[in-house]
């Protein structure tokens, strides 16, 4: 059965559901765990349209990973529904705005936990050079550049197209 967190909660394979506070702490420990390291924190979204009853409908997973460079990582995600979008551009944009509205609620509390100098922040877009998508690439960098945050695409864009979609 697949997990639905709130729009408040997240959800870790390995500790459960988790309030937005705790996930946090999480992120926090596992950098002191370690504070010489170097990390990368990620967030992206995927998502895959489903019928339900006989109505499509669209399950967004967003994935927040906190990358220990070379050491490895952990990672918490959050479910949403919402009606199926009407043409794949629809989808990508809901994508890209899931991943920058996480962004801009959770980096304020994560550089409060954790110095900026300790890590990286990227944005992952699940967009790339050759699939439908790639008309779509400057549009979307372009969202999330605009919002002054660093945007990674297909190849490099796995917490969306890996970590997410795992659970999409």
């Amino acid at each position: 059965m697949a997990f639905m967190a709130s729009k408040n909660g997240y959800y870790s394979p390995t500790l459960g559901s988790l309030s937005v506070e705790n996930m946090v702490k999480e992120i926090s420990g596992f950098v002191v765990e370690d504070p010489e390291s170097f990390y990368r924190l990620v967030i992206g979204t995927d998502s895959q349209v489903k019928r339900v009853n006989g109505q499509a409908e669209c399950d967004y997973i967003t994935a927040i990973v906190v990358h220990r460079i070379g050491k490895g990582a952990r990672y918490f995600w959050s479910k949403e529904v919402m009606e199926q979008p009407k043409a794949l551009r629809n989808k990508i944009y809901n994508e890209t705005i899931k991943s920058l509205d996480t962004a801009h609620k959770l980096v304020p509390d994560i550089q409060k936990a954790i110095s900026p100098s300790h890590y990286d922040f990227e944005i992952h877009i699940d967009v790339g050079p050759k699939g439908p998508t790639r008309d779509m690439i400057k549009e979307v960098v372009g969202m999330v550049t605009g919002n002054g945050f660093t945007a990674k695409t297909k190849p490099e864009s796995w917490a969306a197209s890996s970590v997410a979609d795992k659970h999409t």
